[in-house]
């Protein structure tokens, strides 16, 4: 049950004072932390209305309280920040020209350069191509289709189609695999050009 008074004693530089009830009864302490959030700073006198509670040595507090007239305001949650976007559309245009540049100055053999410009072209237009039919209620390219061709060499172009279109990026369980296949992808290749298969 809400009670009013008057806030009595108050130490400013402590944060702390009492609230003296208008029914007669006992004084509550009462503490800065207790007003309403964005409430201004007590001073002796101020009309307030209050809850009380006991803490562990039997004193009466003063808690949730309110300058009179003060409407009830919600404390807004605070949003955990964004995390910061991945460029997808700058790691797979920049991993296709390094490809390229490395291949032309004889560090990576041309077949792997060929594959992964053409697996990303394929895998790019899969996924605009997807994305176009979700927007109709089309039919769809299945996500292990398009988990296999990024697997093969195509995820430059699906981090580029992902990022122009809009598309598989907010799904976890989608990036999840995609990420996945990346990893596996890479460290095929590495492993095919190092041992000299390719």
């Amino acid at each position: 049950m809400r009670q009013v008074g008057r806030i009595s004693d108050w130490n400013e530089d402590k944060g702390y004072g009492f609230v003296v009830p208008h029914d007669g009864g006992s004084r509550a302490f009462v503490h800065a932390k207790a007003f309403q959030f964005g409430s201004r700073r007590p001073v002796d006198g101020d009309l307030i209305s209050y809850a009380t509670v006991k803490d562990g040595r039997g004193r009466t507090n003063a808690v949730d309280v309110r300058f009179a007239g003060q409407k009830i305001e919600a404390r807004k949650p605070s949003r955990p920040p964004k995390p910061l976007p991945i460029p997808r559309l700058a790691i797979g245009l920049l991993f296709l020209l390094a490809t390229v540049a490395c291949a032309f100055l004889g560090l990576l053999p041309i077949v792997v350069m060929a594959g992964y410009l053409l697996m990303s072209s394929v895998s790019f237009l899969m996924y605009t191509l997807d994305k176009a039919a979700a927007g109709k209620d089309a039919r769809r390219t299945p996500e292990n289709t398009l988990h296999v061709v990024d697997l093969l060499g195509g995820w430059p172009g699906a981090l580029i189609a992902q990022q122009l279109s809009r598309h598989k990026t907010i799904k976890a369980s989608f990036q999840f695999a995609f990420w996945i296949t990346v990893f596996a992808n890479l460290t095929v290749v590495a492993w095919l050009v190092y041992s000299g298969v390719v």
